[in-house]
């Protein structure tokens, strides 16, 4: 049988970092492709005893549906713990729970897009978020991400010349791929031209927390007076990512409609899950464990880019990122980026090409991106060598 597709999936393709994953399952693949959170970054010992308790103590709500917006608890400790840390929620804001926040991206397309219109974001960019967007048919504009974050000006541009923009998507904080974070001068900037030409922005943070250096700088959303700013946050990167509970924090009207989508997708997110997400962030040191993540990424981070240095030198450009998971590595302009990723793969040596982040990836780039998170310090040191490896196959050419 012929199986004829919706127009908006047949368009999709799989996402490429899927796509490479599935090669990962070799166990003898290095995986610099990946952006899982390292093995000891989880709290094991204290989600074992937080879910045995509540199995024990309050099994039934814990295995009962629940309602849409989330476990109240939770929903309330969220909204306290980000007004506290980050000066986020105003009168008019509300918070929703939701099912990682790749969930968030999607209900913000389903209630303010129609087929055709427009969002404006960062490129390169999360393409998880990218084929959401297609997914709904709407229109990609890419403005460049500098080393300071998005291209202002650009962006200014693509307001002024492009109809129906509904929304700005960034990631401000070591942003995936690039791995830049905005400056605040831009952040201010970029509020203003929002408001200037009535877009909301969706501020997506999933690597706030995973900061090792530098000065942290205040959220997009801890500047919004005007009801402009949807902002996303998760678990998955502090806890764990398997849990899938995350959190939006915007307008109440717009929750609303996005509670009412969320309904028809997933009823809600699974209530065992918030339960323990909610008892963790209350009852344990939460600041204590981001300590001690920072300090795992940071010596993966100062491992990863020492290797570069020692074995791609001159070969490949980067920006050391200053938190995160990511490196992105730019190679020579006369090397065919896709043929490296495919001999690094054939060397059991994983990473993303950066096209799969581009607005069109059909365009060519040079960039390819590295995961430091994932692998052991030993698959660090040997999968860079290997990529060095490769590297002086065009070298010697």
């Amino acid at each position: 049988m012929k199986y004829n597709f919706s127009d908006k999936i047949s368009s999709l393709q799989p996402s490429a970092i899927r796509e490479i994953l599935k090669a990962t399952s070799d166990p003898s693949i290095i995986p610099l492709a990946a952006g899982n959170p390292a093995p000891d970054a989880f709290p094991v010992d204290e989600v074992r005893n937080i879910t045995a308790d509540i199995l024990s103590k309050n099994p039934i709500d814990a295995l009962q549906y629940g309602v849409t917006e989330g476990y109240q608890p939770l929903r309330d400790a969220v909204t306290d713990w980000m007004k506290k840390r980050e000066n986020i929620g105003k009168e008019f804001d509300n918070t929703l729970i939701v099912s990682g926040a790749t969930q968030v991206m999607d209900l913000v397309t389903k209630v303010l897009c129609n087929e055709g219109d427009t969002v404006v974001c960062e490129e390169p960019s999360f393409i998880g978020s990218l084929n959401c967007f297609r997914s709904y048919g709407c229109k990609l504009k890419g403005v460049p991400v500098e080393s300071d974050g998005m291209n202002i000006d650009a962006l200014e541009d693509v307001l002024k010349t492009t109809d129906n923009v509904r929304f700005i998507y960034t990631i401000p904080n070591f942003q995936n791929p690039s791995g830049a974070t905005m400056s605040l001068e831009k952040r201010e900037r970029l509020y203003s031209l929002a408001k200037k030409y009535n877009a909301i922005i969706l501020e997506d943070n999933p690597y706030g927390d995973l900061r090792v250096a530098g000065e942290k700088v205040p959220t997009i959303k801890s500047m919004d007076e005007d009801g402009i700013v949807i902002y996303a946050g998760s678990f998955s990167k502090i806890l764990s990512p398997g849990m899938r509970v995350a959190y939006c924090i915007g307008p109440k009207e717009i929750l609303a409609k996005m509670t009412v989508g969320k309904q028809a997708s997933d009823v809600h997110t699974p209530c065992l899950n918030q339960m323990i997400v909610y008892e963790w962030l209350t009852k344990y040191d939460v600041d204590a464990h981001i300590k001690k993540i920072q300090g795992i990424y940071r010596e993966k981070l100062e491992l990863m880019c020492e290797c570069i240095e020692r074995e791609l030198g001159s070969f490949v450009e980067y920006v050391k990122p200053e938190g995160g998971l990511f490196v992105w590595c730019k190679l020579p302009d006369d090397v065919d980026m896709l043929e490296f990723v495919s001999k690094a793969v054939e060397r059991k040596v994983a990473v993303v090409p950066g096209s799969a982040f581009l607005v069109n990836d059909n365009e060519k780039t040079q960039y390819i991106r590295l995961n430091f998170s994932t692998p052991t310090n030993e698959g660090i040191v040997k999968g860079v060598k290997t990529l060095g490896e490769v590297a002086k196959e065009y070298i010697n050419q």
